[in-house]
């Protein structure tokens, strides 16, 4: 009987490197949408940060405001998904808002007024951005229903859930 020669061992998979968007020297954070179909990849830190409480982000986000980073289009590369990434062209001004085409989430604004720059909602992104929203724009069309900050407490029997404290009467010494 031939002696068999076993089969070498399996080669071992060499550690794939992240692509980084062109120029890129720092880290990457990567933005999902709810299914996970697309991913976005931007170089961080982000341009600026900040909550836009206009109308139409408000509509598009269906929520008070919406937090954004703002990067340059060129520090940006959709790495997954981009058949599933749908675009809506908002008019007169230009404005382009893509969506997931699977799960609708708003995934990136670009203003007709800059086309270099991309913004990203916050919340697709699950790293650090590299910067703080400490702007806010379009303030005056807030809605009146939105939170502003008021004191929250504890609703019993129903853990994780928080209440607006009516605020206290001054008392009438009259």
């Amino acid at each position: 009987m031939k002696p068999t020669k076993s089969a070498p061992p399996p080669a071992k998979a060499s550690p794939r490197k992240k692509s980084k968007p062109r120029g890129s020297e720092g880290n990457v954070a990567v933005a999902r949408c709810l299914c996970g179909m697309v991913e976005i990849e931007i170089q961080v830190p982000a341009f600026w940060a900040w909550h836009d409480h206009s109308t139409t982000t408000q509509r598009a986000h269906g929520a008070a405001y919406a937090t954004y980073v703002g990067c340059w289009k060129s520090k940006v590369r959709v790495t997954k998904g981009r058949a599933s990434i749908t675009t809506y062209e908002q008019q007169p001004e230009g404005r382009r808002r893509s969506f997931c085409s699977v799960c609708g989430t708003p995934l990136m604004q670009e203003r007709g007024t800059d086309p270099r720059m991309v913004n990203i909602p916050r919340a697709l992104v699950s790293e650090r951005t590299g910067r703080e929203a400490l702007y806010h724009v379009a303030w005056p069309q807030s809605p009146e229903w939105a939170y502003r900050g008021e004191k929250l407490g504890p609703v019993k029997a129903y853990p994780g859930l928080l209440k607006a404290r009516p605020r206290k009467k001054k008392p009438d010494w009259t």
